[in-house]
């Protein structure tokens, strides 16, 4: 089986595997840690394993690189890339760092390390509103995702400048689907992510992380749930709580890139120690310093 040979190879390589909450089925099941981006990450640092193999996207790890010089981060597939992270670079925040010089950078995590090496603080999704709340500046460029910055914006006094970024996967989700989902499940609490239209969260029981969406579904005494995020994340919610149910707030909501690792190219990634992510010393050093202050306000996710 290759699920018996990508074992041996963990073995053999001192590896352990990192997946996402996106990633598919077969993927979680293999994995040594399942959980958000930098939380993975973070997972990996406190090992004392020698390579990282990361299922998940491009900037998930390169995170784990910036984080863990010591190991080797391997992608499976590198055609595994964020959309919304590529929807900004480090020569267009410059750019828009000029027009604004007396505002702070507040840097999602899902950005290259280049462009986390151009701000100032890193934030995630559950952090943001607290990060940016702990800023001096009374301006904030946040980047690059405008969906989270309006759901920031609504519960911040600062000003905050918008980039106009967004992930696809949350931007299909309408206000039509949270109407037919309450219509089709009355019982069903309704869970979305702050990557989702401003008009999705309005109709929301919880605006929650992946993270949080797991511990909420686990601790909550209802028994329904309508999740507003990547449909991936329903395999582990239904995994870990087998007597609730789950259902998607739209079928459509599905990162194609998110599911590009397979078992075979995560075998094939041990064996021949392929795909290495690599970060230039000088952005990582900066790209580190964006996410330490991030840990230093405090993560929430």
């Amino acid at each position: 089986m290759l699920q018996d040979k990508i074992r041996q190879l963990k073995k053999e390589r001192n590896a352990i595997i990192l997946a996402h909450n996106y990633q598919i089925g077969r993927i979680q099941d293999i994995a040594d840690y399942v959980g958000d981006s930098l939380g993975l990450s973070q997972k990996a640092a406190e090992s004392d394993a020698d390579v990282i193999v990361f299922c998940g996207v491009d900037f998930m790890a390169e995170s784990a690189a910036i984080l863990n010089t010591d190991k080797t981060v391997l992608m499976p597939d590198v055609g595994a890339t964020c959309p919304m992270a590529m929807m900004i670079t480090p020569e267009a925040l410059r750019a828009e760092k000029e027009k604004h010089p007396d505002a702070a950078v507040v840097c999602y995590v899902n950005t290259s390390a280049a462009v986390k090496a151009e701000s100032d603080i890193c934030c995630t999704s559950s952090n943001a509103v607290k990060i940016v709340n702990s800023m001096d500046e009374k301006e904030i460029i946040f980047i690059p995702d405008k969906n989270l910055s309006l759901h920031v914006a609504a519960n911040t006094d600062k000003k905050i400048i918008h980039w106009d970024g967004y992930c696809p996967s949350h931007h299909i989700i309408l206000k039509g689907d949270v109407l037919l989902a309450k219509a089709k499940h009355p019982a069903g609490k309704i869970l979305v992510h702050p990557e989702c239209r401003p008009e999705v969260l309005e109709l929301a029981d919880e605006i929650l992380s992946t993270g949080g969406m797991i511990r909420y579904a686990k601790e909550s005494p209802a028994m329904e749930f309508i999740i507003g995020t990547e449909t991936g994340i329903l395999y582990r919610l239904r995994k870990e709580n087998p007597d609730k149910a789950f259902y998607p707030l739209s079928n459509h909501a599905v990162c194609p890139n998110m599911k590009k690792n397979t078992l075979d190219n995560v075998a094939k990634a041990l064996e021949n120690m392929e795909h290495q992510i690599t970060v230039p010393e000088d952005i990582r050093i900066k790209a580190k310093q964006a996410l330490d202050k991030m840990l230093e306000v405090g993560r929430d996710d």
